[in-house]
């Protein structure tokens, strides 16, 4: 560890594994004590690797924006998913990321994306359909199918719900990664349980993306539409994307673009489930702004609805942290953070600062009304910078739709634990069901 002294204070770890079982045992937790007891840029080391625990937001603002070119994605996030999505446009970076972006950016434009509102509006309505008064459901389950079914008409023009390799190569990459535990932090080339059966998933999913493209490749161009799939078998056709690249975009988009999502609904429906009055006020804008039922013109006028999720994604961020590498000796926060040291930024850590939230654990969506007296980035769910998620618009518009279809039909109560486990892997899960009682 470097010896400087305006490196960033931090525990002393033990020999070899450093503060891995400190993170392991509650990762939350540690970066809360971290920011507390050390200040918001402070280090840590795991298994003798140094990272800085990046969780002021002036500081945040420079690493994904301000300073953005210092900062690179990193070994650690290269080395983890080198295997699923290495090539992809998550992972990859330089030249290689500017080209990808680029590529797929059309698919995403605001014009594209209203006309994905009427599908995103039936497929929550097939959901709905399904459901009775009185029922309990268990929204991650059925949020995690609906997004699903959603992404593949949308995106890829393929029913992708009928294919169980996605969600088993999900439940693998969960195991995978799940930071609670302890054999997560070490290499994925240790021939583990978890790790074979991670690798044998992704090889399935990998074959399931070929065969995709296959079948659109089959397709006459004039007849494939311009969806995501079909923009990107373009470019391979064109020599502009390689296999590679095109498999592991695919595979991206297959977790990122439904996982994430579905996560963001399932705790806005936790938090909405214990706050009958804030589902009145919203099926009150709903009844104010939408005709029947609800359109891509009706999203922008949905404020309160803006403001619930934004809360529910405050609470509880699908993705709790971001890992960057310094490329080059920068300074944050008044410390020098080494050339190679891994940043860790922590929505988590962060978006429950007391220093800008007042009542940080409270569901308050009122806060995001008005100007907001804080940093910026003291709120970040989707990154930020030239490289904050290329699905956010998506995201926000398939989440709206869905809540205002439900909203439409019910309400809702919570019957299982408020206050459920969370287990922190790739993105933030809870750890058991989180069921609602539906009201017509």
């Amino acid at each position: 560890m470097s010896t400087a002294v305006d490196y960033p204070p931090g525990p002393r770890g033990l020999p070899v594994i450093g503060n891995t079982v400190a993170l392991s045992r509650d990762i939350f937790a540690f970066f809360e004590e971290l920011r507390d007891e050390y200040g918001r840029v402070a280090s840590y080391d795991v298994f003798g690797t140094d990272a800085c625990m990046i969780a002021h937001p002036d500081a945040i603002q420079q690493v994904l924006l301000g300073n953005h070119e210092a900062f690179e994605k990193g070994e650690v996030l290269t080395r983890n998913l080198a295997d699923a999505m290495g090539e992809g446009l998550f992972v990859s970076g330089g030249e290689q990321w500017q080209n990808q972006r680029s590529q797929v950016q059309p698919a995403f434009y605001r014009e594209r994306l209203t006309t994905y509102v009427p599908e995103m509006r039936a497929t929550a309505a097939e959901t709905v359909d399904q459901w009775h008064d009185g029922m309990i459901v268990d929204v991650n389950d059925v949020m995690t199918a609906t997004t699903m079914d959603v992404l593949g008409r949308t995106l890829f023009g393929v029913d992708v719900t009928d294919h169980p390799v996605v969600s088993e190569a999900s439940e693998a990459m969960l195991a995978r990664f799940d930071t609670s535990r302890f054999w997560s932090f070490l290499p994925d080339r240790l021939p583990t349980p978890t790790n074979r059966r991670y690798k044998r998933k992704l090889g399935e999913l990998q074959e399931f993306v070929d065969e995709l493209a296959q079948q659109r490749r089959e397709q006459h161009p004039e007849n494939r539409g311009d969806d995501l799939l079909s923009i990107l078998v373009g470019f391979v056709e064109a020599s502009d994307l390689s296999q590679e690249e095109f498999r592991d975009n695919m595979v991206t988009f297959l977790f990122a673009g439904h996982e994430t999502t579905a996560l963001g609904l399932t705790y806005t429906f936790l938090c909405l489930a214990q706050h009958p009055d804030e589902q009145a006020a919203l099926q009150a804008e709903l009844d104010a702004v939408c005709d029947e039922t609800v359109t891509a013109e009706d999203l922008p006028k949905l404020e309160r609805l803006d403001r619930v999720i934004d809360e529910a994604l405050r609470l509880y961020p699908p993705v709790y942290m971001f890992f960057r590498e310094a490329a080059r000796d920068v300074e944050l926060q008044g410390y020098t953070i080494p050339e190679g040291t891994t940043l860790v930024l922590p929505q988590w850590a962060v978006h429950r600062d007391p220093a800008w939230w007042d009542d940080p654990e409270v569901f308050r969506p009122k806060r995001f009304a008005g100007d907001p007296d804080r940093p910026e980035y003291a709120y970040f769910p989707f990154g930020g910078g030239p490289r904050h998620c290329i699905g956010m618009r998506f995201a926000r518009m398939e989440m709206k739709t869905i809540l205002a279809t439900v909203l439409d039909t019910y309400t809702f109560e919570l019957v299982s634990d408020p206050n459920p486990d969370l287990i922190a892997s790739t993105n933030l899960k809870p750890g058991g069901p989180i069921e609602i009682e539906l009201h017509e």
